[in-house]
């Protein structure tokens, strides 16, 4: 009896240990809350987005897209619209950007939103939108949205964080001073069986195509630039050693497996 009851105990102790350290993932995309900046934090259908009333942008916009979003048929919307969850008094127009030579760019794309109506229509708020470069927002930038698709579908699942950088001297556009910033970066995680892999991303504002591997740098290294604490959710043993690795191997999308739905 003695021996039974301390098979079951030494059982339940396995079954808390393996519990404890067994990574979760969830919500892992949300950053650590700012201390330096304004900020609202706003839970959407497909994202939430840190939002700066002060620049009429977001600070961060975040979520997580799977191989089935990806998959999604919901038609692309076309309207432009204030967040409603956001007070007229601290929030862009659409009039803020006519005219001006700056695209309205998507943090989150639409073609990310493609799974439902609702997130669809809600990526189009402007607390979703910044000024961005026309080229680079049909450019570079497009193909790194592209390249995290193609990844969701091969993968599963990729965690998604971006924003814009926002430097000292910023211009602004429109009545409602709309801060145009002088880069944005996007920062990844994917989960491939007990492995963790991290990378991150930084484009300037401007036009140009380079190769997607030079854009690249470790997630440590875009926190140094940003401000931002990343997947803080993370144990900080795998947080510590990822963040500070950018294997840019791990993130190359294989288009084979893609047409077989591997």
């Amino acid at each position: 009896m003695k021996k039974f009851l301390l098979l079951i105990i030494g059982l339940l102790i396995s079954i808390i240990i393996f519990s404890r350290d067994k990574l979760k993932l969830d919500n892992v995309e949300i950053p650590a809350p700012l201390s330096d900046r304004t900020e609202r934090v706003i839970v959407h259908k497909g994202y939430t987005v840190s939002y700066n009333a002060d620049w009429k942008i977001p600070n961060w916009v975040a979520y997580e897209l799977t191989d089935v979003e990806v998959a999604g048929e919901e038609p692309r919307a076309k309207k432009f619209v204030p967040d409603p969850m956001v007070p007229k008094y601290e929030s862009a127009t659409t009039d803020d950007y006519k005219n001006t030579g700056w695209d309205r760019g998507h943090m989150a794309p639409a073609a990310d939103m493609k799974w439902d109506p609702q997130a669809m229509r809600e990526s189009f708020y402007l607390s979703n939108i910044c000024p961005q470069n026309r080229n680079l927002n049909a450019g570079a930038w497009k193909d790194l949205e592209e390249q995290v698709r193609d990844l969701a579908a091969q993968k599963g699942s990729i965690y998604v964080v971006c924003g814009p950088i926002v430097e000292e001297d910023y211009q602004t556009i429109g009545v409602n001073k709309v801060v145009v910033p002088a880069a944005f970066f996007k920062v990844l995680l994917q989960k491939e069986g007990d492995n963790v892999y991290t990378i991150g991303f930084i484009y300037e504002n401007v036009g140009g195509r380079r190769p997607m591997s030079t854009y690249a740098m470790t997630v440590d290294e875009v926190e140094a630039i940003t401000g931002i604490d990343f997947f803080p959710s993370l144990p900080d043993k795998i947080e510590d050693k990822v963040e500070a690795e950018a294997d840019f191997s791990h993130w190359v999308v294989k288009k084979d497996k893609i047409k077989k739905g591997e």
